[in-house]
């Protein structure tokens, strides 16, 4: 897909994965339309990237929200791509403690509500007004990104609700792709490892996760998330692909017992 003339939405945008792609895809000539709650951090980067950038104060799960941004962002050129950067990891421990506590399935729920169901909003809303675009060569009217994890491969111990979550983000990436595609939208997944944002800001927890990758032996940058995204978006053979994004990164099983934290 050219970017030229486009416009997105990018959910989650004034976070650290959210805020690279809002900083990448505004370089390549995308107006971007900032979707988060966090209205104070999404005017900073509209102040700082200046025209074709907007914020629209709001959650993904919420309609009203998700198509005041999709207007915001059709005023802003060819409304064509959608981003789901959202998401933190809610604490949780084991399904049943060693003294036999249980865990609350509201933590399930509420990692289903973020992680899916946000996303999954996003995604209806968007493909239905891209449905109103002009086909390019390829037939495609848009392109929609969501965000997995690895977790939903290898998730470790304490963290079944997060694991779980990111599993069903997995699992509707193809057969969105299969609905979509009489109107010729694509939809990808990206699944991050261990990314330096500032919600993983433990330097215990960075060293242990750092254990686990093999090469680059590092923590992955915002912006590698970004670029993977520019990448999604204009490569018009890509689509019901979910990519890792974690250095070759296979988790072991007790990240919290290793690091004596919760991640």
């Amino acid at each position: 897909m050219q970017l030229t003339g486009r416009s997105a939405v990018i959910a989650g945008g004034a976070g650290g994965l959210g805020g690279a792609t809002v900083r990448r895809l505004k370089a390549q000539g995308v107006g971007v339309v900032i979707l988060d709650p966090d209205s104070d951090r999404a005017a900073a980067l509209v102040a700082e990237l200046g025209d074709r950038v907007a914020v629209v104060a709001g959650d993904s799960n919420d309609d009203d929200a998700v198509t005041a941004a999709i207007s915001v962002a059709q005023s802003l050129g060819v409304f064509s791509i959608a981003v789901s950067a959202t998401g933190v990891i809610i604490p949780s421990l084991r399904l049943v403690n060693e003294d036999g506590s249980v865990m609350e399935k509201e933590i399930l729920r509420a990692n289903f509500e973020l992680h899916v169901l946000g996303p999954f909003n996003l995604a209806r809303l968007s493909a239905a007004a891209f449905a109103a675009n002009i086909p390019d060569d390829d037939g495609q009217r848009g392109v929609i990104v969501q965000t997995a994890s690895i977790s939903a491969f290898d998730g470790q111990a304490t963290m079944v609700p997060y694991a779980a979550a990111k599993g069903a983000v997995v699992g509707m990436i193809l057969p969105m792709a299969r609905d979509l595609a009489p109107m010729g939208v694509r939809v990808c997944a990206i699944a991050p490892g261990a990314i330096a944002t500032p919600r993983l800001s433990s330097p215990r927890a960075q060293q242990i996760l750092m254990g686990d990758i093999v090469f680059p032996k590092r923590l992955g940058k915002s912006e590698e998330y970004a670029l993977l995204a520019e990448a999604i978006i204009r490569n018009p053979y890509l689509n019901a692909e979910v990519i890792r994004l974690d250095g070759a990164a296979r988790l072991s099983p007790e990240f919290a017992a290793r690091s004596g934290e919760n991640s």
